[in-house]
């Protein structure tokens, strides 16, 4: 969607799917987070167990699907991205675990760690930046 703030009106840009082509089973979508940098989006799907990772064109904001990634991934509920944009942390509400991905920053790729939380059915992952008086 593109924002016209003179109109205060959206208007749609592009279609693009979370999945790959030949994936026909039931999924749903949970979070969509754009990269820090603006290079990247990043979607995750539930049913495909999957955070599908998209380039950003800088002058169009046209989307191109860059591939996925699937390793400890089950059922992501939510993930983030961390303050320097350099890791991101999926939960994963169907294996009671907190997993954590390096960000390539050159392509966006999503590189595992096989760092690993247990914890039961995390729902919801935010970085707490306290504000210092």
């Amino acid at each position: 969607m593109s924002y016209d703030a003179d109109q205060g009106t959206f208007r749609k840009m592009q279609t693009v799917s979370t999945l790959p082509k030949d994936f026909k089973d039931p999924t749903t979508a949970a979070e969509v987070v754009v990269h820090p940098s603006g290079k990247w989006l990043y979607g995750s799907n539930r049913g495909h167990d999957s955070i599908a990772i998209f380039g950003i064109d800088e002058e169009t904001d046209k989307l191109t699907a860059q591939g996925h990634q699937t390793k400890d991934i089950k059922t992501p509920r939510n993930f983030v991205i961390d303050p320097t944009g350099k890791f991101l942390l999926v939960g994963n509400q169907g294996a009671n675990t907190i997993v954590v991905f390096r960000i390539d920053q050159k392509s966006g790729a999503l590189e595992p760690t096989d760092i690993r939380v247990e914890i039961g059915e995390p729902v919801c992952l935010r970085f707490y930046m306290p504000v210092l008086r």
